[in-house]
């Protein structure tokens, strides 16, 4: 439009083809006279990685997908979210993230920032969210349920390093149940349990 009469500019046209784009949530797009156009974009945020297939993209707090910045010396630092398909509505993207942002904030929520331990998020489940803790014997997937992530979480914090010495390959452990705890339940349906821990409190 450079070089163009300003009125033959079509502004809602340009502000469509503006918000099309995947980074920009939204845009304005005005004449000012006597010869300028004015435009105001309104850029998503991202909160975290998405794997849909084998591609790894970055995704807003409302499940719009917004593939990785043109500017690599950008760096981010989120989680992996798993268990969005390609084929997903907007609709289900979104009810998604809505879980994802309660538990960052639950997490997150007396300071301690749990939330930057995580490497992966599976959503796939809704009742049955799943986080992949870094931890320094090695990475532990976290079963977390759909309510009280923080309390879950803390118990993981609490007795990590004290189920590791009771199992030696720990990869997993299940904390969704009142007064149970199930090690290593996707490896072997049959996984041993701890002793019981005080003070769970889980739905």
């Amino acid at each position: 439009d450079i070089g163009r009469n300003i009125f033959f500019v079509p502004l809602d046209e340009r502000k469509k083809q503006l918000e099309n784009i995947p980074w920009i949530e939204s845009a304005t797009v005005m004449r000012l006279l006597p010869n300028r156009i004015a435009i105001h974009v309104q850029e998503r945020t991202p909160v975290a990685f998405v794997q849909i297939g084998s591609k790894i993209s970055l995704i807003d707090a409302k499940g719009f997908v917004m593939g990785l910045p043109a500017n690599r010396q950008v760096k981010y630092s989120f989680p992996v979210i798993q268990g969005i398909t390609e084929t997903e509505p907007l609709s289900s993207r979104t009810a998604a993230m809505k879980i994802y942002n309660r538990l960052v904030q639950d997490l997150d929520s007396e300071g301690a920032h749990y939330s930057n331990n995580l490497s992966e998020v599976d959503l796939a489940d809704p009742e049955d969210v799943k986080v992949t803790a870094n931890d320094p014997g090695g990475a532990v997937v976290i079963h977390l349920g759909n309510a009280n992530f923080l309390a879950g979480y803390k118990l993981y914090v609490a007795h990590g390093a004290e189920w590791r010495q009771q199992f030696q390959n720990l990869q997993s452990v299940d904390l969704r149940y009142e007064g149970q705890i199930i090690v290593n339940p996707d490896a072997d349906h049959s996984a041993q349990k701890p002793p019981p821990v005080a003070g769970r409190r889980r739905k």
